[in-house]
């Protein structure tokens, strides 16, 4: 059928179910003290015009949008997370619940309220407790940690300490870095490692990319997770929690270790700073790389590969083997060549360390 022959359809059936509605009300309200005797077929003909006429113009709006929308629901279901649809199945619940307890008095009303009220009154509250929990799916968290904390209050400090240490949440773009996994292997990181079901569909929206830079780092994102779920001596896992109602993947992920009492792992400035402002503990690749790089007080010799001619005059640049840059006074003459130099001064600045140093008399 087209969507015109549905509309119609939809019109005659509302325009009929609607009129033998109001022809019913129209007869309860006849026999009303008062009314006369020729009133009730004047009361019973106006009250089915009125449905029918109401039935005819609002049936398709009230059957048709919400069927869309359910349809739409069907459609994306498998985009909606599992939290999402447990806390709107508790919600309809309980609203159905309270309803059912709300709409016994009303139920005890003459006709033809106490007949119509109670389902009216059990529909609205079905509808505004899957409504809620929908909006605010955390509400469950919040009684479940409610409970937990009560239950963890009344144990011994024997359980306290059984408890397993806080998990690390990892952020997309130091899944992408890979070096992750390098430092996995070496047993530094305590506590098992925990991907988010939106972290990981992030990583698959930049996998999918029409960029080939981007497509390629997102490959290699999803690689490297591989890895670490296989090889990584710490445990991994991928969790469904989400939070539907903070929309960028840095707030989500910020709000859910706050949740979780989780660290966050990533090599993102901008989410380190946001986190450290909220009282969130940040583990930064960026940092514990410049952490671990060698450490050259002025006075010391050691040999350095002379790539290039530096920025200012009669000066060669090398690089250490954890990527620290040297400055070579004098050392244009050296390009090409491994030389002995000795440190004159260490410089720290907001994109690394920087060795300044000449070459020794013997190099």
């Amino acid at each position: 059928m087209s969507p015109k022959q549905v509309t119609l359809t939809l019109r005659i059936l509302g325009a009929l179910v609607l009129a033998s509605v109001g022809v019913a009300l129209g007869a309860q309200v006849a026999l009303l003290p008062g009314i006369p005797a020729i009133g009730y077929q004047v009361a019973m003909g106006l009250a089915g015009l009125a449905g029918a006429i109401i039935g005819w113009v609002f049936t398709p709006r009230l059957v048709l949008r919400p069927f869309n929308r359910f349809r739409r629901f069907l459609d994306n279901a498998e985009k909606i997370p599992a939290q999402i649809i447990l806390s709107g199945a508790i919600g309809l619940f309980v609203g159905l619940a309270f309803g059912a307890i709300a709409a016994y008095p009303v139920s005890q009303l003459p006709a033809p309220l106490g007949q119509f009220l109670p389902f009216i009154i059990a529909a609205a509250f079905g509808y505004a407790g899957l409504t809620i929990m929908i909006a605010r799916p955390d509400l469950i968290h919040a009684v479940r940690d409610r409970f937990s904390s009560r239950d963890s209050s009344d144990g011994t400090e024997e359980s306290a300490e059984a408890r397993p240490a806080h998990g690390v949440l990892l952020d997309t773009s130091v899944i992408i870095d890979g070096r992750i996994a390098d430092v996995c292997r070496t047993g530094f990181i305590q506590g098992d490692l925990i991907v988010p079901l939106f972290v990981l569909n992030e990583l698959q929206h930049v996998a999918d990319s029409a960029d080939t830079l981007r497509r390629n780092r997102g490959r290699r994102g999803l690689e490297i997770l591989r890895q670490l779920q296989e090889e990584s001596p710490v445990p991994v896992h991928l969790v469904d929690d989400d939070k539907p109602m903070v929309r960028e993947v840095d707030d989500k992920l910020i709000a859910l270790a706050k949740q979780m009492d989780a660290a966050i792992l990533t090599n993102d400035y901008n989410l380190n700073r946001v986190a450290e402002l909220q009282s969130v503990q940040v583990l930064n690749v960026n940092e514990l790389a410049n952490a671990v790089k060698t450490v050259l007080l002025p006075g010391e010799t050691f040999t350095i590969h002379v790539l290039q001619e530096g920025k200012e005059y009669n000066q060669g640049v090398g690089y250490l083997d954890d990527g620290t840059m040297v400055v070579v006074e004098d050392g244009v003459a050296d390009i090409g060549k491994t030389i002995s130099v000795v440190v004159n001064k260490v410089l720290q600045t907001a994109a690394g360390r920087m060795i300044f140093a000449r070459p020794t008399e013997s190099g």
